[in-house]
């Protein structure tokens, strides 16, 4: 295996962390969050898995490690090490004895192809099991003993074949599932965009695929854009996270942009100005667990496209004061878009879900994108973010009462596969 550029096998290990056990990714997005330096950890790693060539979980926390340090193509070739060897891995419950044990089907790739669920439910009593599918052979390990199934995949383009197969599947499992394989669909961006149209109180720009060629006629021929005038959103089909997404205002833009983003299909939709009187935008991430909404951040920034990272909420209080008064004020929010919150559940038909949403200027929800995959985490600093704790405490408990609901509502008293 190479070493990944910039590190070097060192000689200590993160005290808190033992490599021979799966460790998922929130410790590592905990350190980041932090900003504690974790590349002595990936060196240690390093030298475990060249020792250790046969351990499956050393390879897959170096995976983890290294997508986490942003070295992706290092980290999915490891993780190609560790699946070829292992399809199961087992992030076993904090507090024992577990209450349940839960299923997770889940896809190889990037981080953002799976729902972090371990990021809410790091100490918990709840035993996360991965199971690491693929097309090619879905279900080609033995399925471990559990209490209740969750695909845990998100709905991309690539995976709408997958996932219909997997419905086929999951149709007669003999557990409760949680976010059945149908019902993941309807979160893909363009199934989503087109059924979230016309819903009270709630707008959404329609995700319009449009082919690389369309797109140089509109440059090279001068045609019209389809569909709609500029400013206009692209993004390649099938992209997540904000990777190659622009507001595209004029034919040179488009122009450049082709130059640098290369696609056979684009996600095209209209721009929409969300911003407010202060020239500040505004974004706001809801977890919707069991048709419930609850607040998981909120963001302020001058640019349109709003990660939280980059829109200085670390840097200024005055934002993480207004995002306080967001938390604080939730359940107006929620009521006030209840309407648009209602028909996302009503349509999606999903367990659990994460929205990314701003509000227009009429004051409709302004819906960017649903996708159960979304991290949602409750790892900010306390001294910084007092606020947060006890709003992302309730999301926590949301999700453990979500899954612990519906496994003891399928429990058989007579054959009882729960601990507890």
């Amino acid at each position: 295996m190479q070493t990944p550029s910039g590190l070097h096998p060192g000689q200590a290990i993160a005290p808190t962390l033992n490599p021979t056990v799966f460790l998922g990714m929130a410790p590592f997005l905990r350190m980041s969050i932090a900003g504690e330096e974790f590349l002595q950890f990936a060196q240690e790693l390093i030298v475990q898995v060249q020792q250790n060539p046969d351990n499956a979980i050393l390879w897959m926390n170096l995976a983890t490690v290294l997508q986490c340090l942003d070295d992706t193509e290092t980290g999915l070739e490891t993780q190609r090490q560790a699946l070829a060897m292992q399809q199961v891995y087992t992030y076993p419950a904090k507090q024992q004895p577990a209450k349940l044990r839960l299923l997770m089907l889940m896809l190889p790739g990037v981080l953002s192809v799976n729902v972090p669920l371990d990021c809410l439910l790091e100490n918990s009593d709840i035993e996360l099991i991965y199971y690491f599918i693929t097309p090619e052979a879905p279900f080609e390990a033995p399925i471990p003993e559990h209490d209740l199934l969750m695909v845990g995949i998100s709905a991309t383009t690539e995976n709408q074949f997958l996932l219909q197969e997997l419905e086929n599947i999951t149709s007669q499992w003999p557990v409760p599932v949680i976010n059945t394989p149908k019902h993941v669909q309807n979160s893909e961006r363009l199934a989503a965009s087109t059924l979230l149209q016309n819903k009270p109180g709630l707008t959404i720009a329609q995700a319009h695929p449009v082919s690389r060629e369309a797109l140089s006629a509109v440059v090279s021929e001068h045609t019209a854009l389809p569909v709609c005038d500029f400013p206009v959103i692209l993004r390649p089909a099938g992209s997540h996270g904000g990777h190659g997404l622009e507001k595209i205002t004029n034919r040179e833009e488009l122009a450049s942009y082709m130059e640098r983003v290369q696609a056979g299909t684009y996600f095209l939709s209209r721009f929409i100005d969300y911003s407010n009187e202060d020239g500040q935008f505004r974004k706001y991430r809801l977890s919707l667990i069991d048709g419930v909404a609850y607040g998981c951040h909120m963001a302020i920034s001058t640019n349109w496209m709003i990660h939280y990272v980059n829109a200085s909420m670390y840097q200024d209080a005055w934002k993480r004061a207004e995002e306080a008064r967001f938390f604080n004020e939730f359940e107006q929010f929620a009521a006030r878009h209840q309407q648009a919150l209602q028909a996302i559940y009503e349509t999606t038909q999903l367990d659990y879900l994460g929205i990314d949403c701003g509000e227009t200027r009429e004051g409709d929800l302004l819906v960017f994108e649903i996708d159960p995959a979304m991290v949602v985490h409750a790892m900010d600093s306390e001294e910084m973010f007092p606020h947060k704790q006890i709003h992302m405490n309730k999301v926590k408990t949301a999700c453990r009462n979500l899954l612990l609901s519906r496994a003891f509502a399928h429990q058989n008293p007579a054959d009882n596969g729960l601990k507890g």
